[in-house]
């Protein structure tokens, strides 16, 4: 029951803010709603940002697969940003998405992290123990049914050949900044997250990096909403891909897919 309450309460906290409503626009803001992954970057891009937009973006932070549900369900977004294609091809196959605006802007590697004071120790490879490394704790990701780096995990580790070991000790988070949180706290072993939430978090350590060719290739694409009305929403999307965003991104451990404007 505590981990379930901690894991709750993780997935609905301020660092990864999943939405208990729709957020609302104040005087034309430009709404953002973008993967839980991206917070530290995204937060300094958007201050960054706002000379030349002329505005501050207000930024709602969750899972894609709930952002997307959001934005599906009416939420007044202007920007979204998915942690995968997938989210994204949802979204634009129901033709709420302005497909010419659509950018392929992010990349990010997956990795293994435990506390950081933890003396476990693990070569990530085809057949490796992951379940030693666990042992009576859990393994946290995010919900590997909808959460991208919750579904980039379990593909790895099928790969890999070590789901089955592992699969009913895994605590399964609403976003991967909660997932994150509980290999923080202690409340588990060890989790699958990004490597830029692992840069992100001092109370963690990296003990594996996944090789690319175990999961599909870590995507962040953005567009703008189709019923974005936001006159400078254009340009705020112009500012992700400017040199400046680009320091910050590739500061916080994402690798750039598009071209700097």
């Amino acid at each position: 029951m505590v981990l379930k309450s901690l894991i709750a309460a993780f997935a609905m906290g301020g660092i990864a803010t999943a939405l208990a409503a729709p957020a609302a626009r104040a005087d034309g803001q430009i709404v953002v709603f973008a993967a839980a992954s991206l917070k530290n970057a995204l937060d300094e891009v958007n201050k960054a940002c706002e000379p030349d937009v002329g505005e501050a973006a207000k930024i709602s932070y969750a899972a894609s697969s709930a952002l997307a549900k959001q934005i599906e369900e009416g939420a007044p977004a202007d920007v979204f940003i998915s942690a995968d294609l997938d989210w994204m091809k949802y979204l634009s196959d129901k033709k709420l998405t302005k497909p010419d605006s659509e950018v392929k802007l992010l990349g990010n590697r997956i990795v293994l992290v435990a506390p950081a004071d933890s003396k476990a120790e693990v070569k990530v490879e085809k057949g490796f123990d992951l379940a030693k490394v666990i042992g009576d704790s859990k393994l946290a990701m995010g919900d590997f049914k909808a959460v991208p780096a919750g579904k980039y995990g379990k593909a790895a580790l099928e790969s890999l050949g070590a789901w089955s070991s592992v699969e009913g000790k895994v605590a399964q988070a609403e976003n991967v900044r909660a997932a994150l949180k509980l290999v923080a706290t202690g409340e588990a072993a060890a989790g699958i997250v990004y490597q830029t939430d692992a840069n992100a978090e001092k109370g963690v350590k990296v003990i594996g990096v996944f090789p690319e060719e175990t999961h599909p290739p870590i995507v962040y694409p953005v567009a703008q909403t189709a019923e974005s009305k936001d006159k400078d929403t254009p340009a705020f999307l112009k500012c992700l891909r400017s040199a400046k965003a680009s320091e910050l991104f590739k500061a916080q451990g994402f690798t750039l897919l598009a071209p700097t404007q």
